[in-house]
């Protein structure tokens, strides 16, 4: 990091909503330098990927200037079944440096693209019981799309220092705010407005993840059929607000139904992993992103799959100073669950 600098940002740039989290180091922990967010227009990034760049950095330049963004370094999340793949790989056992020079050679078998079209990283989990062997998390990002986000993150006037997964940024949220516990399997569950996040961790570290294109934009679009009203309206429904011509019983009926494909999404993926790993239980699963904060879900979804549900509390173990409103923090807390992950990367950790 450059010496002086006043640290990084934190920048979930999701397809409803940007997240923007700063958090510095002091010796009694983690303390809340900044956090603020911005909706923006649904067309603009869709399914993942940038389709107005020029929109999109406009709106990057509004929120660094409505958040005040002090610094220019700021670490970026992607996620996509599209475009990323995280996969957990045996190997022989062999040193990191020697898995960094053939790396390219083992993914090829894992990898549906061209091994050329992506930027490759591993990090090695540990030797497996057989020996000889060892467990290694496998990720592979398509370049183009790294292209796309880190252009319109430098046009925006950002300097882009890391470029990390949203499933392992879920996983540093959790690490400082949860008490981790051997042989536990826990399920961080992600529902952005079009995807849904699914990382395993098993005495916390990630043994699975999983991108589905699925995400709350289903409650908007199912309510905008219905009801024949526009986006904007839908949205307020789905959170709960009331509008003239809908009644809320009416509108809670259509969010109840929507949630059931939501919730057989990740069942599904709950199902796969038991599958993988001779049916190891999941203990709990910790919910975030806006779809968190649908009216009942988690309570709905603790019902349908039978494991406890809870929403994620990302500034759990982070100090917030008197100047932040409090109860904006708590309301929008589950949202900011990705961007205080990223916000806790360094440069040079793995």
């Amino acid at each position: 990091m450059i010496f002086g600098s006043k640290g990084s940002i934190g920048l979930d740039i999701g397809s409803s909503y940007f997240k923007v989290v700063q958090v510095k180091d002091t010796k009694k922990g983690y303390e809340l330098e900044l956090f603020d967010t911005l909706a923006i227009a649904p067309e603009i990034i869709v399914d993942g990927a940038i389709i107005d760049s020029l929109r999109l950095v406009e709106a990057l330049k509004e929120l660094t200037k409505k958040a005040r963004v002090k610094t220019k370094d700021a670490v970026i999340g992607i996620s996509g079944h599209a475009s990323v793949i995280i996969k957990r790989i045996s190997l022989h056992e062999m040193s990191e440096d020697e898995l960094a020079e053939s790396i390219k050679f083992e993914a090829e078998q894992y990898v549906p693209f061209d091994i050329e079209d992506v930027n490759l990283d591993f990090q090695i989990l540990g030797p497996r019981e057989e020996p000889g062997q060892m467990d290694v998390i496998l990720v592979a990002v398509k370049k183009d799309i790294i292209n796309e986000y880190v252009a319109v993150v430098k046009e925006a006037g950002l300097n882009p220092i890391i470029v990390d997964v949203a499933a392992f940024a879920l996983e540093n949220m959790y690490e400082i705010n949860y008490e981790i516990e051997p042989n536990r399997n826990v399920a961080l569950v992600n529902i952005g407005a079009s995807t849904i996040n699914i990382t395993i961790l098993k005495g916390g570290v990630s043994v699975f993840t999983r991108d589905s294109s699925l995400g709350s934009n289903l409650y908007t679009e199912a309510i905008q059929k219905e009801f024949s009203i526009t986006y904007e309206n839908a949205e307020r429904l789905k959170r709960g607000e009331a509008i003239e011509g809908v009644s809320p019983g009416d509108a809670y009926s259509v969010v109840m139904n929507t949630s059931e494909d939501l919730i057989n999404e990740i069942g599904r993926s709950l199902d796969y992993y038991k599958s993988t790993t001779l049916h190891e239980d999941i203990h709990e699963i910790i919910l975030s992103g806006g779809g968190a904060l649908i009216k009942d879900f988690p309570r709905v979804l603790s019902e349908k799959i039978g494991v406890e549900s809870k929403v994620a509390e990302p500034f759990k173990n982070i100090s917030i100073p008197k100047k932040f409103d409090f109860s904006y923090i708590q309301e929008m807390a589950p949202m900011a669950a990705i961007a205080v992950g990223l916000a806790l990367r360094r440069p040079g950790d793995r």
